[in-house]
């Protein structure tokens, strides 16, 4: 009998089994009266996937395993497929469990989501840049990195690395006509031995114009892998420490919400009842298709260049607006809420998990050297964000709890605070408020990404 005992620690499916199962088992380890819940898939996601590329990096080429650890380093631990497949589950049935009042949402919400995504995502940027300029060795790049990280923005990535691009050619392009400090800037993000090389010349060749477009979408890459884990963890502590440090009834909350909704569904037409099927796989599958698909569609915003919702926009919007209809011919969009809460809390685990896997050893090396900048960075910029769209959204737009912990995490655009937030308040509720808030969350991300190119630092 044969056991290769190096390939099988290395396999993605035995990681995330096994950091999902002792994941699931930290979260039940209670601190006082709290417990990390699911979002200890997280925690010790981060641990066993700093710890297993480690043990990839230096494994000898020698010893039989090799292929399997370059395999798991070229994937960044986890494939990025798998991201992707687990986010869409729980997407969909989110969306279709929060579809039923999203009609009475926005229309009882909706101006005051839109002022909260917008100031969300501004009061983020304002921040990022603050701490750029008193932070040391940050270039341009890195920080608009940092600020879709801590943001928790893959919409916001997609976005900042295409913008990166244009940005730095055009900088290269133009470079003799620049002035002296914007060459500097410009150095900063070159090799040394180039940057040598560059000043001795006074002019940059197609060599080291290349290197700097590739070093500038680097540095988007690098920030958002140090800025994303910290971000996901200001919005899961916020999300659950929030209501005790403010003293707010969570379950006083959570009825006066569901007495609200219930008066607003008894007087208004807008969702009438449906009859819910237990589970019709094929509508589940056909929300997920259709959602992903209109995620990659991009759509020219003029000046900003072309936007695209992503996979968590598409499916979060097309599930809100097909759960809300209802049923489409044999397709019965409105289903058990239970077998939709399993499938959200299976598929959450493993996103939680893959995010840690694949992010953790990013982490735990950002925590040496310059890249502790880039941490501080990202943690200052989550709380001071959420911290502001928390009392605005209480205090001057008096939301409820329920609703504000759901577009909190939107603003955020925060997918795992999303499930922190629906664990924490016991409901599926928030996902109404993320749903509605989200879009204008995404656009602002975009909008302050790009500004953030443009800004001297």
């Amino acid at each position: 009998m044969q056991f290769n005992l190096v390939a099988w620690a290395m396999n993605p499916f035995v990681l995330m089994m096994v950091t999902v199962f002792l994941g699931m088992l930290f979260g039940k380890i209670k601190f006082g009266k709290f417990t990390f819940g699911v979002s200890g898939c997280l925690f010790v996601g981060l641990v066993i996937g700093w710890r297993v590329y480690r043990l990839a990096s230096a494994f000898p080429k020698t010893e039989l395993g090799y292929n399997t650890a370059l395999q798991l380093i070229k994937s960044e631990v986890i494939d990025e497929g798998f991201f992707t497949l687990f986010l869409i589950l729980f997407i969909a049935a989110v969306g279709l469990l929060a579809s039923k009042d999203i009609g009475i949402i926005i229309k009882k919400y909706g101006s005051k989501f839109i002022v909260l995504g917008f100031l969300i995502t501004f009061i983020g940027a304002v921040t990022t840049y603050g701490m750029a300029l008193i932070l040391p060795g940050i270039n341009s790049y890195e920080v608009t990195g940092v600020y879709t990280g801590a943001l928790t923005s893959s919409p916001g990535l997609a976005a900042a690395l295409e913008s990166a691009r244009e940005h730095s050619s055009q900088l290269v392009e133009n470079y003799d006509s620049l002035s002296e400090r914007k060459k500097q800037e410009l150095l900063k993000v070159i090799d040394p031995p180039e940057k040598t090389k560059a000043k001795e010349a006074d002019s940059l060749t197609e060599e080291q114009k290349k290197q700097f477009i590739k070093s500038a979408e680097a540095g988007i890459g690098i920030g958002h892998s140090i800025g994303y884990p910290f971000g996901v963890l200001i919005v899961i502590l916020a999300v659950n420490f929030l209501p005790v440090i403010f003293k707010i009834d969570v379950k006083k909350e959570r009825e006066i919400f569901s007495r609200e909704m219930n008066e607003s569904r008894i007087s208004t037409p807008l969702n009438r009842k449906e009859n819910t099927a237990r589970f019709d796989l094929t509508a589940f599958i056909a929300a997920c298709l259709l959602g992903y698909t209109i995620g990659r569609l991009k759509f020219n915003l003029g000046p900003l260049g072309y936007v695209a919702l992503g996979s968590t926009g598409g499916v979060l919007l097309i599930s809100l607006i097909l759960g809300h209809i209802g049923k489409i011919g044999i397709l019965h969009f409105r289903m058990d809420n239970k077998i939709l809460g399993i499938i959200r809390e299976i598929s959450l685990a493993f996103f939680l998990a893959i995010i840690g896997l694949r992010y953790g050893f990013y982490t735990f090396t950002a925590l040496s050297g310059t890249g502790i900048y880039l941490v501080i960075t990202s943690l200052v910029v989550g709380l001071i964000a959420i911290i502001v769209g928390y009392l605005v959204g209480r205090h001057t737009f008096r939301l409820n709890w329920i609703m504000l912990a759901g577009a909190l995490c939107g603003g955020m655009t925060s997918t795992p605070g999303l499930g922190a937030a629906i664990e924490a308040v016991g409901s599926d509720e928030p996902a109404a408020g993320y749903g509605a808030i989200y879009p204008f969350a995404l656009l602002g991300m975009v909008i302050f990404s790009i500004i953030l190119h443009n800004l001297p630092i």
